[in-house]
């Protein structure tokens, strides 16, 4: 019998898979539609590694070496990711373009402790099929220069952080904190208040004459001044001295200017500039449009394409595009517009002086997916947001709008007015994007009128006007304060806002924002203290000195060595210094309703309330309705101190909504002696006296000085 020969043929062992890893499982589901079955794809959710909360982290002695420990939570993802990585060919590291996502990649090679030499950096400006391609074409190895750009401002951020804040706690109140940015916004804030605070107005005059020519038509003109030189009216007397002139001077035209005037479209959105339209243009807070935006970049499920991301990367102060967007972009603006609203060359990028000019603009990653089509695959927020970014991309590669203008000139003898007119001849860039101020540009035609013609005055009306104290900052225009001063950068604005928020520094009040008591304190502590720290232009230089290591120009714990010993001592002199700010909580003379106690003012979400000294063991509280000690102008009950949700006090009437007395400011109980309207208190240092109808009446004096009873 003989034996067959058999051979079992050996299973081949799995091809090892190349393992992808980036922050979040949105942008891992995107990831996944470009890359075949060669990789694998997770998310690390973030940072794995920071400083441990409980300490400062930072070894003093040890040439200010950081700690950095696991972040509670990450273990099991961890240990996941490190079983990943050992089985990997190769490990991309596809965290985001900037310092932060570098940082994210070297904490993650640390972490998992896999061979630096089988890790790779990828990186790209939109998550689409060719940049993603490209990226793995193009791995690079980490760039230790951006990491520790990173470091240096994770540190120095933390020392200004664990030194001030614990000093707060102590002199003030827990849970209060500093920071080197946030301080910053603060003041920026608090000062603008005091400026509104000791603003004084100034009375103007301004004159409207209706006129008609030998057409019939009227216009206004506007009055400009004397001798055709511009003349400003403080007082009723020289507005009554020019309509004087006007009505025994014969109207002359003396020069008509017709010309054609252009108006070119904006550059695509940077971080700052999109934070800014969203909220004036859609009342988005900038924490919201950044987590709608990273949303957009990240992935979304869009009919008919899958899981895409629309828009490039959302963290830059760039506003160039890459040659493929614009031809993209100019493509698809000759298809659906034609050749009149396309530009022939890409436009020209100016950076300004504080750009670091990492990434592109804000555009559509897909031009030609228009916010039309995404209407039902979008939520409404994300709706709103990409058809703002789409119309402004595509707007800026339109030809200007163009204008056809005219202005004359008016004499009455030496008097001088102006008339101007103005007319949208060619749309241009008009056409898908238009802002606020856009609209208001037109201002109407004027009807034909020659050198020399007679005028006939129909109506001429002089008008009194205050000059307004400056606006407050509402989170648009704070972005864009911080920006011009070079303080912090595109990724820090939302969360130094959302900081200084949710710590009871300030309110936010219609959009406006308004320094609080706590805020107030806090900002005075810091400006007597800590000068250094809240100063501009320190600030800013600061930030340049950062921006410095990613150039490898500075070694990063330089700006540690040259920080730490000065400020350490700044905070040691405050402690000595600083005395105990006591926020106790007031007692009112309101007994408890369940235990007999008085009850105190508590600061809780929405303000103040009264509450039950006795808790936990009685939970008693209720809202607090305080008297602003006069009556109501309207119908004479009491006025109450109250607060909105967001924190500012307001006066009301105490039988609110029957009467629907409202102000922002105290009433003092007495009316204005120029127009008959309550009078209001103003001001916290330089406390007025002013009218309640200020922009109309105007009326200002000092307020008496109060008495001391001790003396």
């Amino acid at each position: 019998m003989s034996k067959t020969a058999t051979t079992t043929k050996k299973k081949a062992a799995p091809r090892a898979k190349n393992l992808v890893i980036v922050e979040s499982p949105a942008k891992a589901k995107t990831l996944k539609k470009f890359l075949g079955s060669g990789y694998k794809i997770e998310a690390s959710m973030g940072h794995v590694r920071d400083l441990p909360k409980s300490e400062l982290g930072i070894f003093v002695e040890d040439d200010f070496e950081p700690k950095y420990i696991t972040i509670r939570g990450k273990g099991d993802l961890l240990a996941k990711l490190r079983k990943d990585a050992k089985a990997a060919k190769t490990v991309y590291l596809a965290t985001d373009p900037d310092r932060e996502g570098e940082a994210i990649s070297w904490h993650l090679i640390h972490a998992l402790k896999v061979d630096p030499e089988k890790t790779a950096r990828i990186t790209f400006n939109e998550i689409t099929e060719t940049a993603v391609k490209d990226s793995i074409k193009n791995a690079r190895p980490l760039d230790m220069k951006l990491v520790d750009a990173q470091q240096a401002r994770r540190t120095l951020d933390r020392v200004v952080g664990y030194k001030i804040s614990p000093l707060l706690w102590r002199k003030v109140k827990k849970g209060l904190s500093a920071g080197r940015v946030q301080s910053v916004a603060l003041k920026i804030i608090c000062d603008r208040e005091e400026e509104i605070e000791n603003f004084i107005p100034e009375e103007y005059w301004s004159i409207e004459a209706l006129v008609s020519g030998d057409a019939k038509k009227k216009f206004e003109a506007r009055y400009h001044g004397k001798n055709d030189r511009k003349t400003k009216l403080t007082s009723k007397a020289d507005a009554d001295a020019v309509l004087a002139d006007v009505n025994k001077s014969e109207l002359v035209v003396k020069d008509v200017k017709k010309s054609q005037r252009q108006r070119r479209p904006q550059s695509p959105f940077t971080t700052s500039t999109l934070q800014q339209d969203a909220a004036r243009e859609l009342g988005f807070a900038t924490r919201k449009t950044m987590m709608i935006a990273q949303q957009l970049y990240e992935g979304v499920e869009v009919a008919g394409h899958g899981t895409i991301g629309l828009v490039s990367y959302i963290r830059t102060d760039s506003v160039r595009i890459s040659d493929e967007a614009f031809e993209a972009g100019k493509a698809h603006i000759l298809e659906h517009f034609g050749a009149e609203f396309a530009v022939k060359e890409k436009p020209a990028v100016k950076s300004a002086r504080r750009t670091q000019d990492a990434h592109e603009a804000i555009r559509p990653t897909y031009v030609n997916i228009t916010p039309e089509e995404t209407i039902i695959s979008l939520s409404k927020d994300q709706q709103k947001l990409y058809r703002l970014i789409w119309r402004r991309f595509i707007a800026s590669l339109m030809t200007p709008a163009v204008f056809d203008t005219v202005a004359v000139k008016i004499s009455a003898e030496e008097q001088t007015f102006h008339a101007n007119g103005s007319i949208l001849k060619f749309e241009g860039y008009k056409k898908v994007y238009m802002t606020q101020e856009d609209k208001e540009e037109e201002t109407g035609s004027l009807p034909e009128i020659a050198v020399g013609e007679k005028l006939t005055l129909v109506k001429i009306t002089p008008n009194q006007h205050f000059t307004q104290p400056p606006p407050r900052y509402s989170e648009a225009t704070l972005v864009k304060t911080l920006e011009e001063n070079g303080v912090g950068r595109p990724s820090t604005y939302a969360p130094t806002i959302a900081t200084i928020t949710a710590r009871g520094y300030v309110s936010k009040e219609q959009k406006n924002l308004h320094p609080t008591e706590l805020g107030d304190v806090v900002n005075s502590i810091m400006s007597e203290h800590f000068d250094q720290i809240v100063d501009i232009e320190f600030t800013a230089k600061m930030e340049e000195t950062l921006d410095a290591v990613e150039e490898g120009e500075v070694p990063w714990k330089d700006i540690l060595r040259n920080f730490y010993y000065p400020f350490n001592e700044t905070v040691t002199r405050a402690d000595e210094n600083i005395g105990e700010v006591e926020i106790r909580d007031e007692e009112t003379d309101i007994p408890c309703e369940h235990c007999g106690r008085l009850m105190v003012i508590k600061f809780g979400r929405y303000g103040r309330f009264l509450a039950c000294p006795g808790f936990p063991d009685c939970r008693n509280a209720k809202p607090l309705l305080e008297e602003a000690g006069v009556d109501c102008p309207i119908c004479k009950a009491k006025v109450m101190i109250k607060k909105t949700k967001k924190g500012r006090i307001y006066f009301g009437c105490e039988k609110n909504p029957e009467c629907e007395f409202m102000s922002w400011n105290k009433p003092t109980g007495q009316n204005c002696p120029n127009c008959g309207k309550y009078l209001v208190e103003k001001g916290t240092k330089a406390k007025k006296i002013a009218c309640s109808d200020d922009k109309e009446c105007g009326y200002r004096i000092d307020a008496p000085e109060e008495k001391d009873s001790a003396k």
